[in-house]
């Protein structure tokens, strides 16, 4: 079943030749169904190029997705045209007054700075605790998941003493855990990032991780009610992401290590493998059916009574009084 947004998307037409059911608006209308709604909030600087990667993801599930696209009003945007994001975008204040049925906060290429230093920090903070009243179920990604950590539990960021950069293996240290249903006993998945979150899980009771690498570190957290969960590397990425931002750094003049376990034979000239899409797809299915469409109130407005704090998994159900109301 397909993703649903706003008619003329540029991503359309890539996605579309690809295969992947993506409606517009216009279609959507004529579908008796009850959709659900998701918020991205895209703070990568190739917004066009993030859209596409989280839209091929959103499309492969038998449910119905309307997508809004989030951007921080507070941050001058230098590699997207003002046009694309009038035309296909919203400001915070623009949504706060609606309820989402899931959020996807992107990473940021601000790895390197104090998170009070992000010149858009101040309206993020107010989206993540709007959100806990607004929002069922957030996916929290590489920065985006160390950015959540500290604005809602003080987890603070530590350096790595060289970017880790490449494709690692990862685990799954709970394969009846419903987010890694379907996934074989380890994965592959990029991972593209300056720190890694200093945690330590005697803080967080009510977390568990469900992944970690040998050499990239923690990969999946969840909290156990689904409300928040975090993926420190980029599943969404596509083949050429990596070799990009290689290429981005080297012309920058930070002398990149070459990525880990992408280029065949470390060759930079050969296509890189594509080993993590299957894994992608499947992880994202798993977040939008067990994290957002079995748990959130059928009635968005309801997460209003329920703010994330005391709110449980599938704690509501549609009763026949929410049907008379419809």
């Amino acid at each position: 079943m397909p993703v649903k947004v706003i008619k003329n998307l540029p991503a359309i037409e890539i996605l579309q030749d690809e295969n992947i059911f993506v409606m517009d608006s216009d279609r959507a209308r004529t579908q008796q169904i009850r959709p659900l709604n998701l918020l991205v909030v895209n703070l990568m600087p190739r917004k066009q190029v993030t859209e596409t990667q989280l839209l091929r993801l959103l499309s492969n599930t038998p449910i119905q997705v309307n997508v809004d696209l989030l951007y921080t009003t507070t941050h001058e945007v230098k590699n997207t045209q003002q046009g694309h994001l009038d035309s296909f975008y919203k400001a915070f204040d623009e949504i706060k007054l609606r309820f989402y049925d899931g959020m996807i906060v992107t990473g940021a290429p601000v790895e390197t700075l104090a998170f009070e230093e992000v010149d858009y920090w101040t309206e993020l903070l107010k989206i993540f605790e709007w959100s806990k009243s607004h929002v069922y179920s957030t996916l929290h990604i590489c920065w985006g998941a160390q950015a959540g950590l500290y604005a809602r539990y003080g987890i603070d960021k530590v350096e790595l003493p060289r970017k880790l950069c490449g494709i690692y293996e990862n685990s799954v240290e709970n394969p009846q855990h419903v987010l890694f249903r379907g996934f074989d006993d380890s994965f592959r998945c990029p991972h593209s990032r300056y720190t890694a979150s200093n945690l330590d899980l005697t803080a967080l009771p009510n977390f568990e991780i469900l992944s970690k690498s040998t050499e990239a570190g923690l990969s999946v957290l969840s909290k156990k009610n689904l409300r928040e969960v975090y993926v420190f590397g980029h599943l969404e990425y596509e083949r050429d992401t990596l070799s990009w931002e290689y290429e981005r750094d080297k012309v920058a003049g930070l002398q990149p290590d070459l990525p880990a376990h992408y280029f065949p034979d470390d060759d930079d000239q050969k296509r890189p493998r594509m080993s993590w899409a299957s894994a992608a797809s499947l992880f994202f299915s798993n977040w939008l059916n067990y994290a957002v469409y079995q748990g959130t109130p059928y009635i968005a407005a309801r997460l209003a009574e329920h703010p994330e704090s005391d709110y449980d998994f599938n704690l509501y159900n549609m009763t026949s009084a929410d049907c008379a109301a419809l």
